[in-house]
């Protein structure tokens, strides 16, 4: 059985935009893409939103429902009551394109900004060797699908435009957090996570965590124990210590 569902959609571009009201046929077992889309096929033929696999793998049907950054894939009709107004809006954190569709470069960027993995000097391909133990630490990270919804929601880049040249964003700090438990990475991350990719900024209230699709825990496993490891770097007193010493000889 289906029922008319109620639907506010940002409609605009970067000129600027506002919410518009709909009603669509809403039928059982549906998630709010298979909606968008019908609006898309009955109403509002022009309405842009971005797309792929419709199976919750791509990451790129990312937007803001009632608020809260999820995959519209993913989102089943039936967590709402039939009376319930759906907001849909797209990623607040990225510039609009248009509609649902951002601009999601920045994270592109940031990714370029993370050196890579860096096998010791001598290592040809083919003669990695490690044991299995050593990369499961990382193995959960490798979940990610990119849909950038915690980059989304972490609210130093949120609410604070000024912090994007300087915080590379959850995702990232992952990435860098994932190369440094890596066993055969010999590349220095903890100066980097530092002084290049913002870490101090991360004040781990585990808003990119609760809304991974993937359960990656993202503050607990990889952001936490980077934070940990660069304190060890720089302020722990014995370290200090040991570094004075080891440069005056």
């Amino acid at each position: 059985m289906g029922y008319d569902a109620k639907f506010r959609v940002w409609r605009g571009d970067v000129e600027g935009g506002d919410l518009q009201d709909f009603t669509v046929l809403a039928n059982d077992g549906e998630v709010v893409l298979d909606i968008i889309h019908r609006l898309q096929q009955t109403q509002a033929p022009d309405l842009a939103v971005r797309w792929n696999c419709k199976a919750g793998k791509c990451g790129s049907c990312s937007a803001e429902v009632n608020g809260r950054p999820k995959l519209l894939c993913m989102t089943r009709m039936s967590t709402f009551t039939e009376d319930e107004v759906i907001t849909v809006t797209p990623m607040r954190t990225f510039p609009v394109i248009r509609d649902l569709v951002t601009d999601v470069s920045f994270n592109y960027a940031k990714a370029r900004e993370v050196q890579s993995f860096t096998p010791p000097e001598g290592l040809k391909p083919g003669e990695y060797r490690m044991k299995q133990v050593d990369v499961q630490r990382s193995q959960e990270f490798r979940k990610c699908i990119e849909c950038f919804l915690c980059q989304d929601t972490c609210h130093v880049v949120r609410d604070h435009e000024e912090n994007k040249q300087n915080f590379s964003g959850p995702r990232f700090l992952m990435r860098v957090a994932e190369l440094d438990m890596h066993p055969l990475d010999v590349a220095e991350r903890r100066d980097s996570a530092r002084s290049e990719h913002g870490l101090g900024l991360c004040n781990i209230t585990k808003c990119c965590t609760e809304v991974c699709p993937e359960h990656i825990k993202i503050t607990d496993n990889a952001l936490i124990p980077m934070k940990e490891r660069v304190v060890d770097r720089h302020y722990d007193p014995l370290v200090w210590l040991g570094n004075k010493l080891f440069r005056r000889q």
